[in-house]
């Protein structure tokens, strides 16, 4: 990130100046909340539903809100603007803040927000959008409050990791047998021309993107169940794809791990990928407008 300008708290600074206190709680604990906001054409996609979200994570956690909705907007197109980001993503961190050692925390303490801007390229997506993703099968060791979007994600990582040691791009989660969402998406699968993906609880974060995608599927005459479902399901689904900010609507070809399963890109998938698309645009064209 040579050369590039960074936030803190309400300033937009270089890079190389953004100063880092060891007594952060958010190094000590992971004790803080994020946002990732995807970036087309130079403007920040669904930032209120993004910005919503981070909202309710930071009072589920008791976290003070330094800034109104406002002004996270004027920075968050500032550390677009600066950092000159045609196509990309903006993310957000906000810890307790600083403080000797200690799991107890005090309430009054001053939040501490950062953030950073990077190019994304939209080609990388449109190939796993094209060809699809290998996704590998593995049990959730999360916490119960994934709803909460927290910088604690070390289950996350591992599967992730997990993923990648057997070619996947993904890991499929499950609680049980009860398949529950991705390491960094969620999970939809589609039968008999019906869509099903996990309810918003506190098992799974409840994706933007997610969101978006069933009401564009109501919107477009698509059945829509928001319901668990199992690791058997999965296996029989006539179509599985993952939905995320930085892959959008994505296809699985194959499922690896404890089960082994291969899938087409079907319909449905096809569908709700031109549907989206069609969203960003409109969209944009709307931020461009205003």
């Amino acid at each position: 990130m040579e050369n590039s300008y960074v936030l803190y708290h309400d300033q937009i600074i270089k890079d190389g100046s953004l100063p880092v206190d060891p007594e952060d709680r958010g190094y000590h604990f992971g004790d803080g909340i994020y946002e990732v906001v995807f970036v087309y054409d130079k403007k920040p996609f669904a930032f209120k539903e993004h910005f919503a979200r981070f909202e309710q994570s930071a009072e589920k956690l008791e976290l003070a809100m330094p800034y109104d909705v406002s002004t996270f907007k004027k920075l968050t197109d500032e550390l677009i603007s600066k950092n000159n980001i045609e196509n990309g993503m903006v993310y957000i961190q906000m810890t307790r803040g600083v403080a000797p050692r200690n799991h107890l925390y005090e309430r009054n303490m001053q939040s501490v927000v950062t953030g950073f801007a990077k190019s994304f390229s939209l080609e990388n997506i449109a190939e796993s959008q094209a060809k699809g993703i290998s996704t590998y099968l593995t049990e959730d060791i999360r916490w119960l409050r994934c709803d909460i979007k927290s910088l604690n994600l070390l289950g996350n990582v591992m599967a992730k990791r997990k993923a990648a040691d057997f070619d996947c791009q993904e890991a499929v989660q499950h609680r049980d047998g009860t398949v529950t969402e991705g390491s960094s998406s969620n999970v939809f699968i589609v039968k008999n021309g019906t869509l099903k993906t996990h309810p918003s609880t506190n098992l799974i974060l409840n994706g933007i993107t997610r969101q978006i995608v069933i009401q564009l599927a109501k919107e477009n005459g698509i059945s829509v169940i928001e319901e668990a479902f199992s690791v058997e399901e999965l296996l029989k689904a006539d179509e599985v794809f993952i939905t995320s900010t930085t892959m959008e609507v994505t296809p699985v070809k194959k499922l690896v791990g404890s089960e082994n399963q291969s899938y087409d890109i079907g319909p449905i998938t096809l569908k709700l990928q031109d549907h989206f698309k069609k969203q960003i645009k409109k969209n944009i064209s709307l931020v461009n407008e205003s």
